[in-house]
């Protein structure tokens, strides 16, 4: 699965904001959800773990409605790290009432274009074809997200 953005912006301050845990904690989740960063090692063979909370109405009914509870626990392990252009990790799908866990690749890349930076954010389908859309959507909403930021610095 593929999102893409281009955001007017600099490649070095699109890569610091997926890279610290201030720029995580200040965009990262879907619409309705906030995060904590609990620990960051931004090194292949690291790990970023962190805390997933639903804060929206909706994405709490969601998350009821599901079995899931309002806050989730979140770890990643670093595959690629080569700034400011690949960010590559691997995260376990450990939240998912019923269903085992299993990995789910997902790759970043930076690309410099005349009008600022595209955003390639590439990941593995989930177990079905719901969740998938799901995941979909929740990735293109962190990119809304992450644009609504980079617009109000300017």
């Amino acid at each position: 699965m593929t999102v893409e953005r281009t955001f007017r912006a600099s490649i070095d301050e699109v890569w610091e904001l997926w890279t610290t845990k201030e720029g995580i904690e200040s965009w990262w989740g879907p619409d309705g959800f906030s995060v904590a960063v609990r620990d960051l090692d931004l090194r292949p063979g690291g790990e970023l773990s962190y805390a997933m909370s639903a804060t929206g109405p909706d994405q709490i009914e969601f998350m009821a409605q599901a079995g899931m509870p309002l806050m989730t626990e979140h770890k990643l392990t670093y595959r690629e790290v080569d700034p400011p252009r690949r960010l590559a990790y691997d995260d376990v799908a450990d939240f998912i009432p019923g269903v085992e866990p299993y990995r789910v690749e997902t790759l970043i890349e930076l690309h410099e274009v005349e009008d600022g930076v595209r955003v390639v954010l590439t990941f593995d389908a989930m177990h079905d074809e719901r969740w998938t859309q799901l995941a979909t959507m929740g990735r293109e909403s962190e990119l809304h997200k992450l644009e609504a930021l980079l617009a109000a610095r300017q």
